[in-house]
């Protein structure tokens, strides 16, 4: 399976109703934005979980990284609410669940080999957002050779420029509103830049955003 496998290219997926695809596990949903693979995948999706649903244990060979979107997701180590932001480091293991439902933005097997480190999170502490100094906040979440992850808040009216020079960009719009040219990207909609490539962005309201730069093309 290939979904927007080619990053050489601008890649955008606005959400639809029925672009859910059931996983192997039941009441366990996906929204494919990119994968090449099968059910081992390199891959990244927004995960669906009904209430009391679960997922069985299972290998990150190649890591996880995950950001929960609404609801609350679980697994042994803990119950992450909305907002949190969770590295699990290649070689990790977990056998997740919801209790009363969640979405999660999911990275699967995009790891580099020797970024080992667990992390986790909250993304709702005030006190870790800093000026971003381009009429924005910023809460850094994980640095790693030339890849960046972060969170941006950006004022309704204000502009900013989603870098993908160094390596590529991402972008999922986790509340409100940007528009990408006369395109308007509302919540969970998914936006990448390849290598070379950036974009300014506006807001239309209040809107946080996840990004990860500096990333692609990804070593397959």
């Amino acid at each position: 399976m290939r979904i927007n496998a080619d990053f050489d290219q601008h890649a955008l997926v606005i959400p639809r109703d029925d672009d859910w695809v059931c996983s192997p596990e039941s009441g366990v949903d996906r929204l494919m934005l990119d994968r090449i693979g099968t059910e081992v995948a390199r891959a990244t999706s927004i995960v669906r979980y009904a209430a009391g649903s679960s997922f069985s244990s299972h290998l990150h060979a190649k890591g996880e990284e995950f950001l929960v979107l609404d609801g609350v997701f679980s697994d042994e180590n803990g119950d992450y609410p909305p907002g949190t932001y969770v590295r699990n480091p290649p070689g990790s293991r977990h056998a997740p669940h919801s209790d009363d439902g969640c979405r999660i933005l999911v990275k699967l097997r995009q790891f580099d080999r020797d970024d080992l480190m667990p992390v986790v999170i909250d993304t709702n502490d005030g006190s870790l957002w800093q000026d971003a100094g381009d009429a924005t906040l910023r809460l850094a979440l994980h640095n790693f050779g030339t890849e960046q992850v972060e969170m941006r808040r950006v004022s309704a009216g204000k502009e900013f420029v989603l870098d993908g020079e160094a390596g590529g960009a991402e972008l999922l719009v986790v509340s409100g509103t940007l528009w990408f040219g006369p395109t308007r990207l509302r919540d969970e909609c998914w936006l990448r830049l390849p290598q070379g490539g950036s974009e300014a962005l506006l807001a239309e309201q209040d809107t946080i955003a996840w990004i990860k730069t500096g990333h692609l093309p990804p070593d397959l």
